[in-house]
Order: structure tokens, then C-alpha cells, then sequence
């Protein structure tokens, strides 16, 4: 009896704080490194009205937004807009992989960000936009 309710408390234990359970340690690495570089707190809501907003490509003219390649859900697979390659889900919820390995973040954030918005992301961006699919 005892040690199935051990048991039981510990399955519900990740479940006291979400964010721990997606949060990953290149992550809270990156969110130090942008603080260092000025940025102010973090915020989802920040993030995911960056995620939507649509801008304008400096060299096509084409609108561009984070959800052109990476859809709406971020708990569902993406398609690259130009080569069709399928993007797996954002979501770490979904895609434990995802959000874990600090080279491939900065990576992928500096090419994303050039090509979305036609400018590297400022660091409280980054924090915004990593805030929002950690969550």
C-alpha cells in the first residue's frame, strides 16, 4: 500500500508545475545568455503574438510568418514552405527532442528569424519565442 502510493505521487509530481517538464537546460542556458544581453522578462503571450504576426520579406515582398512552415498547432508536424521538407512538431509536449540541444536552437533561431521576419531576432524575441513553445 505504501509503496504504490509513493508510486502514485510521483507520476503526479511533473504535473505540479508544467513548465518544469518541457523546460530544458539549453533552454534556461539561452534565457540567461539573452538576459546578459538586456532583455526583460520573458513572456509566452510575447512569443506567440510574434509566432502570428506576419511580415513583410525585405527582398520578396511576400507576407511571411513563423506559421508559414511550422502551422498554427505547434503540437503538429510543419511543412517548409519551399523545399516541402516536413518540420517535426515544435511542442517538447509532443516532440521531446525538440528544444534540447543548444546549437541547434541558436541555429535555427538565426535562420528563422532572417528568413521570417529578414533580420536576426533580438535576444528578448528569442526569449519571447522560446518562453512560448516551452510552454
Amino acid at each position: 500500500m505504501k509503496k504504490s502510493l509513493i508510486v502514485a505521487s510521483l507520476a503526479l509530481l511533473p504535473l505540479s508545475n508544467p513548465m518544469s517538464v518541457y523546460a530544458s537546460d539549453a533552454v534556461d542556458e539561452l534565457l540567461a545568455e539573452y538576459r546578459s544581453q538586456g532583455a526583460g522578462e520573458f513572456s509566452a503571450e510575447a512569443g506567440k503574438t510574434l509566432w502570428f504576426q506576419e511580415f513583410i520579406h525585405a527582398k520578396t515582398g511576400k507576407v511571411r510568418q513563423c506559421t508559414t512552415c511550422h502551422t498554427n498547432d505547434l503540437r503538429k508536424k510543419g511543412k517548409h514552405a519551399r523545399t516541402g521538407k516536413v518540420i517535426k512538431p515544435m511542442a517538447p509536449a509532443v516532440n521531446p527532442a525538440r528544444l534540447t540541444k543548444l546549437q541547434k536552437i541558436r541555429k535555427w533561431l538565426k535562420r528563422n528569424c532572417k528568413w521570417t521576419l529578414s533580420r536576426e531576432c533580438t535576444a528578448q524575441e528569442k526569449g519571447d519565442i522560446l518562453t512560448f513553445i516551452q510552454q
